[in-house]
């Protein structure tokens, strides 16, 4: 099956934009944001309740 250069020329692909590799460290980024914040709460909560053991 041959393809002529006006059908090449038509064909749309390509998805959508964004790879696994692009979503996945947008993910590991939104992880990562996520444990920070809860690590900084955590040490403000101690802090103010004064149990630092």
């Amino acid at each position: 099956m041959n393809i002529e250069k006006e059908e090449l020329l038509t064909i749309v692909g390509g998805g959508s934009g964004i790879s696994g590799t692009v979503l996945s460290s947008i993910i590991k980024g939104v992880q990562f944001l996520y444990q920070l914040g809860q690590s900084l709460g955590t040490s403000i909560n101690r802090m103010r309740k004064k149990n630092y053991c």
